[in-house]
This record gives C-alpha cells, sequence and structure tokens, in this order.
C-alpha cells in the first residue's frame, strides 16, 4: 500500500486551490464578457459586478489573514489589484465608467498568473 507523504498531500492541495481560483476567475470573466457585450445597465452587467465583488472579497478576506502564506509584498500587491477591481465595479454600476475591458484584462493577468 502506497502512502502519500505530507508534502505530496500539501503539493496536490495547493495545486487543487489554483485551479479552484483559476475557475472562478475564468468565470468572473466571462461574465464581465457578457456584461460588456449587454452594456453597463443590463441584468449582465450586475450579474458580473456581483460576482466580482463576492469572488474579489473572498480572495481580500483571505489575503489580509495571518495564515496566508504568500510573501508579504505579493499579497499587498494583490489586496491593492482586488481594491481597485471592486472600486472600478462600483464606478460601473454606479455609472461612472463602462471599463469593464480593464476589469477584464487585470482578471485575465491574475488567472494566468496562477499556473
Amino acid at each position: 500500500m502506497y502512502q502519500f507523504s505530507y508534502e505530496e498531500i500539501q503539493a496536490d492541495s495547493i495545486a487543487d486551490a489554483k485551479d479552484r481560483e483559476r475557475q472562478v476567475l475564468s468565470r468572473s470573466i466571462e461574465l464581465l464578457r457578457a456584461a460588456r457585450e449587454a452594456g453597463p445597465n443590463s441584468h449582465e452587467a450586475i450579474e458580473a459586478i456581483l460576482f466580482m465583488n463576492r469572488l474579489w472579497t473572498s480572495f481580500l478576506e483571505d489575503l489580509a489573514s495571518s495564515d496566508n502564506e504568500l510573501p508579504a509584498e505579493l499579497r499587498a500587491n494583490l489586496i491593492s489589484i482586488g481594491i481597485w477591481l471592486l472600486r472600478e465595479g462600483e464606478a460601473i454600476r454606479q455609472g461612472r465608467s463602462q471599463n469593464f475591458d480593464g476589469l477584464i484584462e487585470v482578471s485575465e493577468i491574475i488567472r494566468d498568473g496562477l499556473k
């Protein structure tokens, strides 16, 4: 019977977590693209902004946690990016912006960096 080492289990857990993060970022990107096509006052825009807000609120809580093992500088940079995404999403929701392209581009960069 093969026994998994702690290191193998830990590596699998990290890979699984990154895969889940990529999946939810990809879903957010899909919703933002649909919102861009439908317009900032559409149901699609509301759904996309709400999904992105929930996602990044969760990410920000994790990044701010003392249990997060990412380097402090990377965590700080990701927190800054997350805050920008939330603010830009709110500007779209309030009709002060239509910058779906910026939200999509930044989300793609973060997703693609999770490899």
